[in-house]
């Protein structure tokens, strides 16, 4: 890092647009939810693919973080872990 940066938020927010850091801090939250509500609810991969009808594999790679989801796919897989996608002010 140039030494004008002295944090990585500082690096951040300069070297990526705010849609991308938003983009990005959305993926990392629906990854963070869907690991500890599954974990919560003691199920595996598998179980929430028969539960929600989403692929396991698909799972797995949103919770990597490793997937742009449809909305659709996200609600599918939140419903059977009793949660919801909600917009609420940043």
């Amino acid at each position: 890092m140039p030494e004008k940066w002295t944090t990585w938020d500082e690096a951040r927010n300069e070297i990526y647009t705010l849609e991308e850091n938003m983009a990005s801090d959305l993926r990392v939250a629906l990854m963070v939810e869907l690991i500890k509500a599954r974990n919560e609810k003691g199920i595996s991969q598998k179980q929430l693919e028969q539960m929600s009808g989403v692929k396991q594999p698909v799972i797995a790679r949103m919770e990597k973080g490793n997937t742009n989801p449809q909305i659709e796919t996200i609600i599918k897989v939140l419903a059977p872990l009793g949660k919801k996608l909600a917009i609420v002010p940043m």
